[in-house]
């Protein structure tokens, strides 16, 4: 991987959510491939440690993970360096070109990833990569908070359909806002916002107490075959309206466009009452 020459200080950006099966990989994988696609140097990091599931997405056989980088770490000698790029497994679909750093493969592994080696990892791809992404686990485990610290970027995943998903992302917005971050670096997303719910988005909004920043339409169609190919929505030709929406997303957050507008939208809703 002689490719990696130059050290950098890449975006770091983290996929959290508090709820589960919310779209944190397919949307992290789309994102590094539109950052591929208009050629920067990218790493999709896989800590969603046990039940990670990037590689799957991407249809991956990685010969090393972050398990055998933590170990390589362990190991090492003094003034002999690890280089985490050597851990990766790249990912090709005709001209674009991204890497991935895989969860480990056995559960007894995933347990045994220690929270500050793997933010070692982080950092060490930083100076190589223009972008790190990083998938995680639905929790605000120690390996969580400290990703959240370092990242530029948190994009905070939701979808809008049960009333426990619902009260788990108004928890996990209230402790992130808790942590006095700038108002840029955390991004509420709205995923499959079309689904079939009696519950408005407008409503969520008002008991989060502000606009999700983005909002992406529901395609169980285009995800899934998307999943079964192997091939992002982004590079897939044909386009989609969730390939298009995830474009979009990435377009925001590459030119930075913030949206600070404030919305008050009336009264007190049913919504707001059940958590108020």
């Amino acid at each position: 991987m002689g490719v990696f020459t130059q050290e950098i200080n890449g975006v770091v950006i983290t996929f959290f959510s508090t709820a589960s099966a919310v779209g944190k990989t397919l949307i992290s994988t789309n994102m590094a491939s539109e950052l591929a696609r208009q050629g920067k140097k990218v790493c999709l990091v896989d800590f969603d440690l046990q039940f990670g599931d990037v590689s799957n997405y991407l249809q991956l056989l990685p010969q090393r993970t972050a398990y055998d980088l933590q170990q390589a770490m362990s190991q090492q000698q003094q003034g002999v360096a690890v280089r985490a790029e050597e851990f990766l497994t790249p990912y090709e679909y005709h001209n674009v070109v991204f890497y991935v750093l895989a969860a480990p493969t056995k559960l007894e592994e995933a347990y045994n990833i220690d929270a500050d080696k793997a933010m070692d990892m982080v950092r060490q791809l930083q100076k190589v990569f223009d972008y790190v992404l990083v998938d995680t686990t639905s929790t605000f485990s120690k390996l969580n908070l400290a990703l959240l610290d370092l990242s530029t970027i948190v994009s905070f995943l939701g979808i809008v359909d049960f009333i426990p998903t619902i009260k788990n992302m108004k928890i996990g917005s209230e402790t992130l806002k808790k942590m006095n971050y700038d108002k840029n670096k955390i991004r509420l997303i709205l995923n499959r916002s079309n689904a079939k719910t009696r519950i408005s988005i407008e409503d969520v909004e008002n008991l989060l107490g502000e606009p999700f920043y983005h909002i992406l339409p529901n395609d169980f169609h285009a995800a899934s075959q998307s999943i079964k190919d192997g091939v992002p929505l982004v590079l897939r030709s044909g386009g989609s309206e969730l390939g298009e929406a995830l474009r979009d997303l990435v377009a925001r957050y590459t030119n930075r466009v913030y949206d600070d507008a404030g919305d008050e939208r009336g009264s007190e809703s049913w919504l707001a009452r059940i958590f108020g």
